[in-house]
């Protein structure tokens, strides 16, 4: 049996962001035939503009989000909520892998989005948010992949949520539709 790739993006560029820790507890929870692969740094890429996405001057960063979408199965966003949406290192990576229109690196792509924020609905806005600009992009969005997670900034002051019985429950419960989305090998 052939493994299937996820690749996550991770929305939030802080170091000890729990949207970072929430990428690394789906990694690590796994099914044996699935490979989280969980892509570095958004905030290497550039502002997406049409001027500097020409062939032969991508910006390697750029050109480097694309190919790993295009070699994934499927694409797992994790966002944070800023000020009520999508952060702006996520949205530009959806920009990025938008292009060039209808054919872009999302296009197709089965898609699921999931987070956690500090408010009390876990950035269930940022989500819909996510998966609103992924699906305009192309994406085939996976809307019965939820997971947001309330509270995070206390919740996992001192449990990583790789700790979380109840997280990793539900992290457990988002492969099936994952796996069952990923196109056959």
């Amino acid at each position: 049996m052939t493994k299937s790739t996820v690749l996550t993006l991770v929305g939030s560029l802080r170091a000890e962001s729990t949207n970072q820790k929430l990428a690394e507890a789906i990694q690590l929870n796994a099914p044996e035939q699935v490979d989280v692969v969980i892509h570095e740094s958004l905030g290497n890429i550039p502002f997406y503009n049409e001027d500097i996405d020409v062939e032969g001057q991508v910006p390697a960063a750029a050109a480097a989000l694309r190919a790993a979408a295009e070699e994934a199965d499927t694409v797992l966003l994790v966002t944070p909520e800023h000020n009520g949406t999508v952060p702006a290192a996520l949205k530009n990576a959806i920009d990025w892998l938008s292009r060039p229109f209808g054919a872009g690196a999302l296009a197709g792509k089965p898609t699921a989005v999931v987070g956690t924020a500090f408010g009390q609905y876990g950035g269930v806005w940022a989500q819909d948010e996510a998966r609103k600009a992924a699906g305009i992009a192309g994406a085939r969005i996976l809307e019965d992949v939820k997971l947001a997670v309330p509270g995070s900034m206390v919740r996992f002051a001192e449990v990583h949520p790789k700790d979380d019985a109840e997280v990793v429950e539900q992290i457990k419960g988002i492969f099936h539709t994952l796996a069952a989305a990923a196109p056959a090998a």
